[in-house]
Formats: structure tokens, C-alpha cells, sequence
């Protein structure tokens, strides 16, 4: 049975070290190749297909961005977790350039299992007639992109909630009735947290994209102009705007 394939970059020496160990340990996941060299890992992906990347930002040689990039370029499909510290001006240029997720410093070696299986698991495999099929946009990559359209952080709590408030209302729309008795609880559940703190981080997360001002960005994903100025939808407003967009564009 065929592992899905990875190559991994990162300058840190220990977390290297760890996460070469963790992948190596995995039974769903083949190490093609790790270093420290942004270099060393272009000529790796050329002369590889790999299925996932893990990509630090400072690297040696050609940088994180850099790589991905390349990346991209060379594999259109590829999916590729970019991994550094919180930075707002890091992760946007990690995203434009075409990483499906941002992994902020410290991070355990589990969750970065995770997110990987997450980005593979609605991988198509195989080829037809030499060509590498190019994956359909998945639900996670498209809210990724309106997440960082209009402003809203990978690093912050309320990033992971909304996403996961998102797919949860795409695949139960009914539940937009019951956002405080079954939303939030089920998303506390998942990570271990209260469904207040939830509702919290939410709405912070929220006030962050407004606060920074790009209303016309925010328009532009729901093709109209639905809010103006400070005016903020509530948490269950944007959560069912998303959601909506998502089914209407058979996302799921």
C-alpha cells in the first residue's frame, strides 16, 4: 500500500530533528527528504512528487516563501504547511504564496500528524496518461482563502473554531438553531476547551477582520455588499454566510 510522500524544511535543528522521527515513525507517511537548505529541498520537490511539504520560513539558500513558490509552480496540487512564528506579515506571504496551511511555533509534533492527514485525506491518487490530475479546491483550502481574504489570522484561537463551526454548519445546516446548546459545545469537545471561551474567541476573531478595515475584500466573498463601516455580523451570521457560500459553490 502506497504511503503518501513528504519533504520536510526547517532551520531549527531540534524540531527537525523531531519531526523527521515522528513522519519516519508514521505508517501513512514516506520522509523523501529533510534539511535545512531551501535549496536542497527545491532540487528535492523537482526531482520528486511529493504529496505534502512541511516548510519552514528561514531556511538556508532560498527562503520558506521561496520554496513554496516553486513548489507550486512545479506542482499545482501539492499541499504544503508552512511552519513558523506568529506573524501576521509571515502568514499572509505564506498563503498568497500558495501554502494550504500556516503551523505556528510551538507546536507538538502530534498536531503537526494531524494537520497533515487532515490536507491529504481528500487526495485523489493516480495519474491519467502521465499527467498529475490537479485536486478540487477542498473545504478547508476554500476557508483558508476567505479567512485570509479578509483578515483573519491562522494564529489566534478563534481561526480553528470558525473552520471547524463552518464544516460543521455545511454538514448540519439545522444547526445554525442551535448554536449555543450544540455548536459551541461540539466545538469545545474537539479541542478541549468551553463552548464560552468558544464563543469568545469567535467573535474576537470576527472583530479582527473588521478591525482591520477590509470591508471591500469581505463584500467581494459574498458577492454583495452586505456590511458596511464597523457594522459586524454575529458570530452565527458569518459562521451561516460561509457556510452557505460554501454549499451554494458545491464545495461539500
Amino acid at each position: 500500500m502506497r504511503t503518501n510522500t513528504v519533504i520536510l524544511l526547517e532551520s531549527n535543528t531540534s524540531a527537525l530533528e523531531q519531526l523527521s522521527a515522528g513522519i519516519k515513525e508514521s505508517k501513512d507517511f514516506t520522509l523523501l527528504h529533510a534539511s535545512d537548505d531551501g535549496d536542497a529541498g527545491i532540487k528535492a520537490l523537482l526531482n520528486n512528487k511529493p504529496d505534502i511539504i512541511l516548510v519552514g520560513m528561514f531556511l538556508k539558500g532560498t527562503d520558506g516563501c521561496g520554496v513554496i513558490r516553486m513548489a507550486k509552480k512545479t506542482w499545482s496540487d501539492v499541499k504544503i504547511i508552512a511552519v513558523g512564528v506568529a506573524s501576521d506579515d509571515l502568514i499572509e506571504r505564506a498563503m498568497a504564496e500558495g501554502a494550504s496551511y500556516y503551523l505556528v511555533k510551538p507546536f507538538s509534533i502530534q498536531t503537526a500528524m494531524e494537520r497533515m492527514r487532515e490536507l491529504i485525506k481528500d487526495k485523489p491518487s493516480g495519474k491519467e496518461h502521465g499527467i498529475h490530475k490537479r485536486n478540487p479546491t477542498t473545504v478547508d483550502e476554500k476557508i483558508s482563502e476567505i479567512f485570509i481574504s479578509i483578515g483573519i489570522p491562522p494564529h489566534i484561537k478563534g481561526y480553528g473554531y470558525l473552520r471547524e463551526g463552518i464544516k460543521m454548519m455545511t454538514e448540519k445546516p439545522g444547526i445554525i438553531n442551535s448554536v449555543t446548546k450544540e455548536l459551541y459545545p461540539s466545538i469545545a469537545e474537539k479541542f478541549s476547551t468551553s463552548a464560552s471561551k468558544v464563543e469568545r474567541a469567535i467573535r474576537h476573531a470576527i472583530e479582527v477582520a473588521w478591525n482591520r478595515g477590509r470591508i471591500e475584500a469581505i463584500n467581494a466573498i459574498f458577492g454583495a455588499r452586505i456590511y458596511l463601516g464597523t457594522e459586524k455580523p454575529t458570530n452565527s451570521e458569518f459562521i451561516a454566510l460561509v457556510a452557505d457560500k460554501l454549499i451554494l459553490e458545491s464545495m461539500v
